[in-house]
C-alpha cells in the first residue's frame, strides 16, 4: 500500500491539490456554489440597472438620486472588500461568505418593498455590503480551490457575471409583458432576494472551508480532513514546518499588515492588479452598467427594445468572458489585459467621434466591440490576477485590497456616467472615457508580472523562502517570457 503524504504547511497542501488534472465530484459542486455568489453580486446589479428607467419614472428621481442610488453599491464595497478580506483571514473562507447572503436578502426585500428614495438607498447599502465582502473572499476562495493549471478557469467569473446581468434582463422583460407597470423594478430587485436565499442554503449545507486556509493556522489535522472531503486526496497530518510554525505564533494578517502589499515583489503585483480592476471596472460601470440607457438611444424610446439590446450585448460579454479563460492561459493575464484595453480604447474613441453620426447597425457594433474587448480581457482579469499573486496568508487581504480599488472605480464611473453625459452629451463622454482604458494599457506594458507565467506558486515560494514579508525574491517572482 502506498505511503500517504504528509502535509506539514500551506505549501504541502498546494502541492496535493495542484497535482489534481481536473475539478471533479464535490470540488466541482463547490466551485460552481462559489461562482454562484458572484452571480448574485451581478444579478443584484443588473436588477437596479434594468428597472432603472421605471423607478426614476415612479418615484420622480433626480440625476443626483439616481447616481447616489448607483454608486452606493460599489461605494460600500470599497470598505467591505477588505473588511471581507480580514475577515476570511481571521475566522475563515466560508462563513464571511454566508454573512454576505444574510445581507443580501435583507437588502433586497427592503429596496423591493420601499415606498421612498431613502428606503431603497438603505436596501441598496445592505447590498454593498453583501457584495463587498463577497467578491473578495469568493476570488480568495476559488484560488485555493484550483489546481494551478486550470488557474485560468477564474476568469469564468465575467461569464458568470454577463449570464446573471442576462438572466434579470430576461426576467424584466417578463415582468413587463405580465403588465406590472412601473412597478416592474421592485419585482426585478426582489427576484435578487430569492436568488440569495437559495444560494444562502446550498452554501452553508454544502461548503467546506479551504484546507490552505485551515493549513495557515495551524490546523493540519483539518486540512487533511478537507483534502479528503474535496478532492478525495489521502494524507496524513505531518509535524508542521517552520512557516506553519512561523505563521501560527504571529499575529493574523489584518489591515495592518496591509503594507505587506506593497513591498518587495508584491509591489508590482499590487499595482498591475490593482490598476487592472480601477480601469475595467471605471470602464465598465461608466458604460456597460448603463448599457440600457445606451440601447434607448441607438433603438429608440422603448423599455422591450432597450432590454432586448442590453441581452444582445450582454451575450457578448457571455462570450468574451468565456474566452478569457482562453486567452488567460495562452497569453498570460497580463498581455490579455493589455490587449482588451486597447481594443476598449480604440472602441470609446470611434464611439465618441462618431456618435449619431452613423447608421444603427454601426452603432450597434461598436458597443458589442467594447463588450468583447473588455469581457475577454481586463474585465476578467482585474479579480483574477491578485487572487493569483500572493500566498495564502496574504491572499484576502490583497483581493480585498485590490477590489476595495476597483469598486472606487465603479463608484467613479456610476456617479461621474450621468453627471458628464448631462453636460456633455453621450459622443463627447466616451471621448473622455477613453483615457481609462488608455492608462490601463500603458501600466500592463510597464509592469512584467504575470501569475500564469511564473515557475513556482506563491504559496511555494513562501514555503522556500520564508513566510510572506513582501521581500523575498524567488522564483515566483520570475516569469518566463511574455
Amino acid at each position: 500500500m502506498a505511503q500517504r503524504p504528509s502535509v506539514k504547511g500551506v505549501a504541502d497542501v498546494v502541492a496535493l491539490i495542484d497535482r489534481l488534472g481536473k475539478i471533479s465530484g464535490r470540488a466541482r459542486t463547490m466551485w460552481f456554489l462559489v461562482f454562484g455568489g458572484l452571480f448574485l453580486d451581478a444579478y443584484s446589479n443588473a436588477a437596479l440597472s434594468a428597472g432603472l428607467g421605471p423607478m426614476t419614472a415612479q418615484m420622480d428621481l433626480s440625476s443626483t438620486q439616481i447616481s447616489i442610488l448607483t454608486a452606493t453599491a460599489p461605494a460600500l464595497a470599497i470598505v467591505f472588500n477588505p473588511v471581507g478580506g480580514w475577515l476570511a483571514t481571521r475566522i475563515g473562507r466560508v462563513p464571511p461568505l454566508l454573512i454576505a447572503k444574510v445581507f443580501a436578502v435583507a437588502g433586497a426585500l427592503l429596496a423591493a418593498c420601499a415606498g421612498d428614495f431613502t428606503t431603497v438607498w438603505l436596501g441598496r447599502v445592505l447590498v454593498g455590503i453583501a457584495y463587498g465582502v463577497d467578491f473578495a473572499v469568493a476570488m480568495a476562495l476559488l484560488a485555493e480551490y484550483t489546481p494551478a493549471k486550470l488557474g485560468g478557469r477564474l476568469n469564468l467569473w465575467q461569464a458568470v457575471w454577463y449570464i446573471a446581468s442576462t438572466s434579470n434582463l430576461v426576467l424584466a422583460l417578463v415582468f413587463f409583458n405580465l403588465d406590472v407597470g412601473e412597478d416592474i423594478w421592485r419585482w426585478s430587485v426582489g427576484s435578487a432576494g430569492v436568488v440569495a436565499v437559495v444560494l444562502l442554503a446550498l452554501q452553508w449545507a454544502m461548503l467546506v472551508e479551504s484546507p490552505a486556509w485551515l493549513a495557515s493556522r495551524g490546523r493540519l489535522d483539518d486540512a487533511v480532513r478537507n483534502l479528503a472531503r474535496i478532492y478525495r486526496i489521502s494524507a496524513v497530518a505531518g509535524t508542521p514546518d517552520g512557516v506553519t510554525r512561523a505563521a501560527t505564533t504571529a499575529p493574523a494578517i489584518g489591515f495592518r499588515q496591509a503594507g505587506l502589499l506593497f513591498k518587495g515583489d508584491y509591489l508590482p503585483r499590487t499595482v498591475l492588479s490593482s490598476a487592472i480592476s480601477l480601469g475595467q471596472s471605471m470602464q465598465y460601470f461608466a458604460v456597460g452598467w448603463y448599457l440600457p440607457v445606451i440601447s434607448l438611444t441607438i433603438f429608440g424610446d422603448s423599455f422591450e427594445k432597450a432590454t432586448v439590446g442590453s441581452m444582445v450585448f450582454n451575450a457578448f460579454g457571455i462570450v468574451g468572458g468565456l474566452a478569457s479563460a482562453y486567452f488567460g492561459r495562452r497569453l498570460g493575464l497580463r498581455l490579455s489585459s493589455a490587449t482588451g484595453f486597447a481594443g476598449v480604447f480604440v472602441a470609446l474613441l470611434v464611439m465618441g467621434l462618431t456618435f449619431g453620426k452613423i447608421p444603427t447597425a454601426v452603432a450597434f457594433l461598436l458597443p458589442v466591440v467594447f463588450i468583447l474587448c473588455h469581457s475577454a480581457g481586463p474585465g476578467a482579469n482585474g479579480k483574477s490576477i491578485a487572487a493569483l499573486s500572493y500566498s495564502s496568508d496574504v491572499r484576502a487581504l490583497g483581493t480585498g485590497v485590490t477590489g476595495m480599488v476597483g469598486s472606487l472605480g465603479s463608484v467613479v464611473g456610476l456617479y461621474a456616467f450621468p453627471q458628464i453625459k448631462d453636460s456633455l452629451g453621450l459622443g463627447h463622454t466616451f471621448l473622455v472615457l477613453s483615457a481609462v482604458p488608455l492608462l490601463g494599457l500603458i501600466t500592463c506594458l510597464a509592469i512584467k508580472w504575470d501569475p500564469m507565467k511564473a515557475e513556482v506558486s506563491p504559496d511555494e515560494a513562501a514555503a522556500a523562502y520564508g513566510p510572506a514579508d513582501g521581500t523575498h525574491a524567488g522564483p515566483a517572482a520570475t516569469t518566463t517570457a511574455s
